[in-house]
């Protein structure tokens, strides 16, 4: 009997309750209606991120991303904010390696503002010196905090090990150098060059039809246009770890150390990406955070947190294990996780581990589609690893279909306990 049965398929997005779009310029919307909603969610993303930035300007993009409602050729900073304050209103920009991203929600009628203000921003900035230097100091002091943050830093000095030369080992956000080397024209030319609608995605969720949606975006969006944008580069190839990798950064007078460990993992639309995610569940997520939290932290009593995490990203991933200890634990609880690392390659899983770890993957689905930000969220990752509109019907007989040995191979693809990299932040171990 299928322990998954009673759950409804249909009340989950399909191909026949989200339309799909594609506009002249080649913005490409997704749209699916609750009419039972009073507002509207609007996120989606357009290819501006970091992979186009050079290694001396990194946290280019970010910055760029930062500044686009500073004021644009209609309004200034202050009558945008007016706009989106006095409908209770909200959108924003951020950036990534590949993308830069956008959000926002409004109620359903005031949908043709938020698109509006959405183009203006995107199409119609101008960066006025004196936001771009407040937000060049905002910035600087956010990377002064970064500094003497022992999580982030061992989850920077991480990926930097694991991803070395590549643009996923550099943070969006840059380094305090290269902000300060970014000018005003560095951001103007980053944008005239790499902001347009190829590739773009839009996605509407809420409380309008999925033809009103479709019209309001091609009015607001269908004259965005950059004939220059170019392609997004093609990423050199991540190569696999040789060796276990080592470093600890420093911070004097931490009482606390974070420690990162891990190694590749797949890359989000993988084959062995479910079965992987199944097993990273199991061994440091759920319940008391798996098997990592219940060695480390409530038998050996050697972490205050200790988790595992699985990050898919379009090029490759991260399989990582994240610890907070005191620092004269830091080599104990170490050595206590990779000595799990190898029990769990050895071993595997239960079938009753897998079974629970299942029924948890899809008991939460439907939860976190109960709201528009869900939703919204849900198909924007269907479109950017192409996992197609059917994927969520799906997804409870692809679960279910798992088995302990495939959760096995597929987990012994990536994770190689004798080639991991050990980063770590925080005072001197002693």
């Amino acid at each position: 009997m299928n322990p998954f049965a009673s759950i409804n398929s249909q009340s989950l997005p399909g191909p026949d309750d989200t339309l799909r779009v594609v506009l002249e310029n080649g913005i490409t919307v997704l749209t699916r209606p609750n009419l039972e909603s009073a507002s509207v969610v609007v996120t989606g993303y357009l290819q501006a991120g970091s992979v186009f930035e050079p290694n001396e300007k990194a946290g280019l993009a970010y910055f760029t991303a930062a500044a686009l409602m500073r004021g644009t050729t209609r309004r200034t900073f202050q009558q945008i904010f007016d706009a989106l304050e006095s409908s209770g209103a909200s959108l924003g920009f951020g950036s990534s390696v590949h993308t830069a991203s956008f959000g926002g929600r409004a109620l359903a009628e005031d949908l043709p503002l938020l698109l509006e203000l959405l183009a203006e921003s995107l199409s119609e900035p101008v960066f006025p010196p004196e936001y771009i230097e407040r937000l060049r100091a905002q910035i600087m002091t956010s990377l002064a905090i970064r500094a003497q943050d022992t999580a982030d830093m061992a989850s920077l000095t991480f990926e930097k090990l694991l991803f070395p030369g590549h643009p996923y080992g550099r943070p969006d956000e840059g380094f305090p150098e290269t902000i300060s080397a970014i000018t005003r024209q560095d951001i103007v030319d980053f944008h005239r060059r790499h902001y347009g609608p190829r590739q773009m995605v839009v996605v509407i969720v809420g409380g309008v039809s999925p033809d009103a949606a479709v019209e309001q975006a091609q009015k607001a969006l269908g004259g965005f246009s950059n004939p220059d944008q170019p392609s997004p580069p093609s990423l050199s190839g991540v190569q696999p770890l040789r060796e276990t990798i080592r470093q600890h950064v420093e911070i004097p007078g931490k009482s606390q150390a974070d420690l990162v460990i891990g190694t590749l993992g797949p890359k989000r639309n993988s084959p062995d990406y479910l079965a992987v995610s199944l097993g990273n569940n199991i061994l440091g997520q759920f319940g008391m955070m798996g098997r990592i939290g219940d060695v480390v932290r409530e038998q050996a009593g050697l972490a205050y947190y200790a988790s595992t995490s699985l990050n898919g990203w379009i090029e490759s991933g991260s399989w990582e294990v994240s610890a907070g200890v005191n620092p004269a634990n830091l080599s104990r609880a170490a050595d206590l996780i990779i000595k799990e690392l190898e029990h769990y390659v050895k071993d595997g899983v239960s079938v009753e581990e897998l079974q629970d770890s299942q029924a948890n993957f899809i008991g939460r689905l439907p939860l976190s589609l109960e709201s528009n930000i869900g939703v919204a969220n849900a198909l924007l990752n269907l479109e950017r690893f192409q996992l197609g509109l059917d994927y969520y019907r799906r997804y409870p007989d692809m679960v279910s279909e798992v088995t302990p040995d495939q959760v096995l191979e597929a987990s012994r693809r990536y994770l190689d306990p004798q080639r991991l990299v050990i980063a770590s932040a925080g005072s001197q171990p002693t």
